[in-house]
């Protein structure tokens, strides 16, 4: 028995799933933040694109 836990404490192979779900999980944390903070700016960005073309579209 000793050994097994002396073998289960070495292994490390569950260490490197666990590192790439927090660098995951930052990801994550990081677009949301971004898709919070461009909401707006992306909103106005399309609505003037599509007033653009409506307008294009109507002179056509």
């Amino acid at each position: 028995m000793r050994t097994f836990l002396k073998m289960f404490l070495r292994d490390e192979r569950g260490v490197s799933a666990m590192e790439y779900a927090v660098l995951a999980g930052i990801v994550v944390i990081a677009l949301g933040a971004m898709a919070a903070t461009f909401n707006t700016n992306i909103s106005a960005m399309f609505s003037n694109l599509f007033t653009s073309v409506t307008t294009a579209q109507n002179k056509a």
